[in-house]
């Protein structure tokens, strides 16, 4: 393994736990370092993920961080939002001030693809905690990043949780799930974090107040945000908390220990109307089809949480 923090590069639709898995990475800088934060279509349209991710890092204090709008919607299907969960905005909850640091020229497909051509081949991780449209296009443009790749990171799908946006699917795929078959067919190491380990990342009270203890104005932001999407969650699986879906992503570079998992095949159903965007997880190796990804199971939940309080009250 080369030494020092791992090099990342953040591919993302912030809604609150995006922005929560933004902060966990900022704070970081041991284990991670962010080349940049390329903003897509999902949780809401492409002009607020970018203006959500810029939000976010004024918040950590680092205005500095390259932000790239990239693709504004699916690959070839009109975009699907959830609002519903996140608000309007995808930050809703705390007031937060209209962010002051620019947006990078350069689209966010011509990011990736330029950095993962000009650093070492292996040495940078793609973070993708919303729908792969970006990653896709970027492999469709120029396949000869897939080789260069030294993992991709991504939150979705499910296997025993199933679906969340439908009966089958979970949100992040089923937006563009031409998208996921791409990147799940592309060679690239991938790590999965699906609902069946992030439904285990639950927000509880003590939890929440944890962060709202801290008296910092990110340790507040983080309790307003759980306490804002918590209230979805709380009322349609009954559960005592929300997950913190995309924050498993982060906590897995920086903490592998904290979960387990298994080197299995996984493909993307995109012919089908009622399966549309389900990731078919090979877990009991009941098929021949060659292992493509590490499938996570499951979470140390108190681990997790005490990282990310330690972490984000450093900001």
């Amino acid at each position: 393994m080369p030494q020092g923090p791992r090099k990342i590069i953040i591919d993302t639709d912030p809604g609150q736990d995006d922005a929560v898995a933004i902060l966990l990475a900022l704070a970081s800088p041991e284990e991670v370092e962010v080349l940049g934060i390329c903003a897509v279509a999902g949780n809401v349209p492409l002009a607020l993920t970018a203006r959500n991710a810029r939000i976010v890092c004024e918040l950590a204090g680092q205005p500095g961080v390259k932000v790239f709008a990239g693709c504004d919607r699916p690959l070839s299907r009109k975009l699907v939002t959830a609002e519903y969960v996140h608000g309007a905005t995808g930050l809703d909850g705390p007031q937060l001030p209209d962010p002051v640091m620019p947006l990078q020229d350069r689209h966010a497909v011509d990011f990736i693809t330029e950095t993962l051509r000009a650093e070492p081949a292996g040495t940078v991780t793609l973070c993708a905690l919303g729908p792969l449209t970006n990653i896709a296009t970027a492999l469709q443009r120029a396949p000869d990043i897939a080789s260069r790749i030294q993992e991709i990171v991504l939150m979705g799908g499910a296997y025993f949780e199933v679906g969340n946006v439908t009966p089958a699917a979970e949100f992040n795929i089923y937006v563009d799930p031409q998208a996921a078959d791409i990147v799940f067919r592309s060679g690239a190491p991938l790590v999965v974090m699906p609902l069946d380990v992030t439904h285990k990342a639950l927000t509880t009270r003590p939890r929440i107040e944890a962060f709202r203890a801290m008296g910092t104005e990110s340790g507040r932001m983080v309790a307003e945000w759980t306490d804002f999407f918590e209230r979805f969650d709380v009322q349609k699986y009954g559960s005592e908390g929300a997950p913190l879906h995309d924050p498993c992503v982060i906590a897995w570079l920086i903490r592998p220990e904290l979960f387990t998992g298994r080197h299995i095949n996984v493909e993307i159903e995109t012919q089908s109307e009622l399966t549309l965007g389900m990731t078919v997880a090979d877990w009991w190796g009941v098929t021949d089809r060659k292992p493509n990804a590490l499938f996570i199971g499951d979470l140390d939940a108190d681990g997790f949480y005490a990282l990310l309080t330690e972490r984000i009250a450093r900001l």
